[in-house]
C-alpha cells in the first residue's frame, strides 16, 4: 500500500530526504524524545488557518468554535484571538474558557440537560447567550429570572427532521433525538411562544445541528431550507445552523472543505435578513494533530494476524470503540515508506475491543520501539480520553515554525489520586 498520503497530515507537515517526519519545524522524533509517547502534536498554524478560513467563508462574528472538539486554556484563547466565539456544553468547558481569560460574552451555552447551577453561573458570568433545549429548562430559566438575574438572550435548539448520513451515535437533526425542540410535533413553535409569552428572557435566534461528521453537503443544505422557512416568518435577528462538517480520516475519504460548506449554506440563506452563525469543531482542529506512539509489542500469529501493541489505546481515543471510526497509520521514522504488512494496531488496556485501527498497513521492518503515527486526531481524542486502567492521559504539544511549546502535561501517577479522599 502507499504511504499515507499528505493530505491527511497537518498543513505543515514535511518527509525529509530521509523519511523521517516533521510537522511545524519540529523533527517528530525529537518531540517524542523530549514529550515521551504518547503525544498529541498539533499544528499551530493549521488550526489559526482554519479559524480564519471559517470567518473568510461565514463572516467575522459568525463562527463559534465547538470546544467539545478539543479544548484546553491554549485551544480557548487561540480560537478567541482568531476572532471565533465558543461553543460550551457544560459547566466545566465554561470554567475552562473563562479560566483561559475568554471573556464570558464570547460564549454561548450549548446542553440538552444544563443544571440550574450550570445556568446560574452563565447568567452571572453574562454569556454571550443560552441555546434552550428543553421545556424543562425554560422552567428553570424562568425560575432564576425571578429571583433577579440578569434576562437571558436565547436561542431556541430546533430539531429540524433531518437525518443526516452518519454514525446514529452523533446523529442529532432527526425526530427521535435527545437534543433540541421537535419541529414536526410543534414543539418548537410552542417554545417560542412561551418564551414571548412569559417574557423571562429575550428570544433572538432560533438553531439546529443535525450531526457531527457529515460528509454530504447536501444534508446541510436540506437543513438549512427547512430551518430559513421555518424561521423567516419569525422576525429574528440570528439563525444558527450548526456544525458537524466531516473530515477525511482515511485514505479513500473525501470531505468537503469549509469554503465549500460557506457556499452550500450561502445558497440558502443569501435571501435572510438576519445574521447567520455555525458552529465548526472537528473541521478546525481534526487534521490539524497526530498522536505519537510508541511501539512495545508485535505479536505474529501465524495463519490469523500481526498485532502491533502500542503504548495508548482507548483511553486517548475511544473513537475506533465507539463509532468504529477508521485511521491510517505510518513509521516516524519512514514516512514515505511503501505500508506492505497488514497488522491491526491495538493499545495497552484490558480490553480486547482496545483497537485503534482494525486493518492497518505499515512497513514491513516495523519493530518493537518504532514510533508509530496516527494523523487527524485533533477533534475527539484528547477531549474523549479517560483513565481506563490507571493509564496517564497524554501532554499536548503545539508546534509552530521550529518551536514546540508544551500547553497540556502529562499527567503523572499523584494526579491519578487527587480526587481520593479515604
Amino acid at each position: 500500500m502507499s504511504p499515507v498520503p499528505l493530505r491527511l497530515l497537518p498543513d505543515s507537515a514535511r518527509v525529509g530526504e530521509d523519511g523521517a517526519l516533521s510537522i511545524g519545524g519540529c523533527d517528530i522524533g525529537e518531540l517524542a524524545a523530549e514529550y515521551g509517547t504518547p503525544v498529541f502534536v498539533y499544528d499551530e498554524t493549521h488550526l489559526r488557518d482554519r479559524c480564519r478560513e471559517a470567518i473568510a467563508a461565514f463572516g467575522a462574528g459568525n463562527v463559534v468554535y465547538a470546544t467539545k472538539a478539543f479544548l484546553c486554556t491554549a485551544m480557548a484563547r487561540l480560537a478567541d484571538e482568531e476572532g471565533l466565539l465558543l461553543d460550551v456544553a457544560t459547566g466545566g468547558e465554561l470554567h475552562t474558557v473563562l479560566a483561559a481569560g475568554v471573556p464570558a460574552e464570547r460564549c454561548v451555552l450549548h446542553g440538552n440537560n444544563k443544571s440550574g447551577a450550570e445556568l446560574r453561573r452563565a447568567l452571572t458570568e453574562g454569556v454571550r447567550q443560552i441555546v434552550v433545549d428543553s421545556f424543562d429548562e425554560l422552567d428553570r430559566l424562568e425560575a432564576l429570572r425571578a429571583e433577579g438575574l440578569a434576562t437571558p438572550r436565547v436561542q431556541v435548539r430546533v430539531t429540524p427532521g433531518i437525518h443526516a448520513h452518519t454514525h446514529d451515535y452523533v446523529a442529532t437533526g432527526q425526530d427521535d433525538s435527545k437534543f433540541g425542540f421537535n419541529l414536526a410535533n410543534g414543539d418548537a413553535r410552542r417554545a417560542i411562544e412561551r418564551i414571548r409569552a412569559g417574557r423571562f428572557a429575550e428570544l433572538v435566534g432560533v438553531h439546529c445541528h443535525i450531526g457531527s461528521n457529515v460528509f454530504e453537503a447536501s444534508s446541510f443544505a436540506r437543513a438549512a431550507e427547512v430551518m430559513v422557512e421555518f424561521f423567516e416568518p419569525l422576525g429574528l435577528p440570528e439563525l444558527t445552523l450548526g456544525g458537524g462538517l466531516g473530515v477525511a480520516y482515511v485514505a479513500d475519504e473525501e470531505a468537503p472543505s469549509i469554503t465549500e460548506w460557506g457556499r452550500v449554506l450561502g445558497k440558502v440563506t443569501s435571501g435572510l435578513d438576519a445574521r447567520v452563525l455555525v458552529e465548526p469543531g472537528r473541521s478546525i482542529v481534526a487534521s490539524a494533530a497526530i498522536t505519537v506512539y510508541t511501539v512495545g509489542t508485535v505479536k505474529r500469529i501465524p495463519g490469523i494476524r500481526t498485532y502491533v501493541a502500542v503504548d495508548g489505546g482507548m483511553s486517548d481515543n475511544p473513537r475506533p470503540v465507539l463509532y468504529g471510526s477508521g485511521y491510517e497509520a505510518l513509521l516516524i521514522r519512514a514516512a514515505d515508506a511503501e505500508r506492505t504488512e497488514a497488522v491491526r494496531v491495538v493499545g495497552k488496556h484490558c480490553e480486547s475491543g482496545d483497537v485503534l485501527i482494525h486493518h492497518a498497513h505499515v512497513p514491513a521492518d516495523l519493530a518493537v520501539g518504532d514510533l508509530l503515527a496516527m494523523p487527524v486526531t485533533g477533534a475527539y481524542d484528547h477531549s474523549m480520553g479517560s483513565n481506563y486502567n490507571k493509564v496517564l492521559r497524554p501532554p499536548v504539544v503545539f508546534v509552530r515554525e521550529g518551536e514546540s511549546r508544551l500547553v497540556v502535561r502529562r499527567e503523572t501517577d499523584a494526579d491519578l489520586l487527587r480526587c481520593d479522599v479515604g
